[in-house]
């Protein structure tokens, strides 16, 4: 299974409907939280190009945010992702 990398914030809704949606699904992941960090969530936001928390990456691919993973749930692609 490929590590699933999740960069949060304490005060993110969408941080955590995205930590729950995976918990759910008995998926493991490691959070990064960024909410003390605000050089480190700026330079993770300049390397993904993604602009708000979570920051969603399975292996070594951008997912998105919560939305992009609940709409891989969705579709039945998140577990290939996995794979």
């Amino acid at each position: 299974m490929k590590r699933i990398r999740i960069y949060t914030t304490t005060y993110c809704p969408y941080c955590r409907a995205a930590k729950a949606l995976l918990e759910s699904k008995g998926i493991a992941y490691e959070e990064v939280d960024l909410t003390s960090d605000p050089e480190e969530k700026i330079r993770v936001m300049q390397k993904t190009g993604w602009k708000t928390v979570p920051i969603i990456i399975i292996g070594e691919k951008l997912i998105g945010g919560y939305e992009q993973l609940k709409e891989l749930e969705r579709l039945g692609k998140l577990e290939e992702l996995l794979a």
